[in-house]
């Protein structure tokens, strides 16, 4: 039993439960003071560089997880129709840690050949990609502000097929999402903050995508939200070092004379 089994279905958390952790969590950022020696741009930066305004970029989020609830409603509503006895039976917990990392290589693997396709495709980045870009510093609030067709076809339907491949139920989906909502906004949030765990379990992290989202690595890094792999195999894996800033704060620079696999 699971403390929301009372009030809510499985289905119906698996649809909201992310849009909430995702405001949850980004909101938990907003809050924090400005913390200048964990930032990985100023906030001088941050006002100029940035070319939307905040009002939009929430207006840009909400309409991209409306389209998300909708997709997984009615992936939800599908799964449980082709469900012969009607009755779902929670998989064991080593059972569930297997369908995780499927879920999240199925989910890498999309994400990577669709986001770099978006950036090769010279229509694709500048009718749809850009929009995600116009935040050249990212912040935790704007993880998941796109165009709404990138939202639809990078995210809500990478989520999709990963949630069909893994064999995972729905229970099991609410646990994956939330996580998976986590780790891209704490990949945007712009800080590197000490004893951060996904600093510390994931390559690919915070300064990892910040780096994408810089001029130098614009071409480079596209792999999120989990692991580096398909950077590494196929030559757009750009490593860096964490510079101190004079002033304070950090910054993520390439990697002197690294050459490309």
């Amino acid at each position: 039993m699971v403390f929301w089994e009372e009030y809510a279905s499985d289905e119906a958390m698996g649809t909201f439960a992310p849009i909430v952790v995702y405001w949850l969590y980004a909101g938990l950022y907003e809050l924090l003071p400005p913390l200048d020696g964990y930032r990985l741009h100023t906030r001088k930066e941050e006002k100029v560089k940035n070319s939307v305004p905040l009002a939009s970029v929430i207006k840009g989020v909400l309409l991209q997880q409306f389209f998300q609830a909708t997709v997984a409603h009615g992936l939800f509503l599908f799964t449980s129709m082709t469900n012969a006895s009607g009755i779902t039976v929670q998989p064991s917990i080593p059972v569930q840690i297997v369908q995780f990392i499927i879920a999240m290589l199925v989910m890498d693997t999309w994400q990577y050949f669709v986001h770099r396709y978006m950036h090769q495709n010279k229509f694709l980045y500048r009718h749809i990609h850009s929009q995600h870009h116009k935040l050249v510093v990212p912040y935790a609030v704007g993880a998941l502000y796109n165009h709404p067709l990138e939202g639809l076809l990078l995210d809500t339907v990478g989520g999709a097929i990963s949630f069909l491949v893994s064999g995972m139920t729905a229970r099991t989906a609410v646990y994956f999402f939330c996580f998976a909502v986590i780790k891209t906004v704490d990949d945007h949030c712009g800080l590197w903050l000490p004893g951060n765990i996904f600093h510390t379990l994931f390559q690919n992290n915070t300064a990892y995508h910040d780096i994408h989202h810089q001029l130098q690595g614009l071409k480079y890094n596209y792999s999120q939200p989990f692991f580096p792999i398909w950077d590494k195999l196929l030559g757009t894996h750009m490593p860096f070092n964490l510079v101190k800033r004079p002033e304070g704060g950090f910054e993520a620079k390439p990697i002197k004379n690294w050459s490309q696999n």
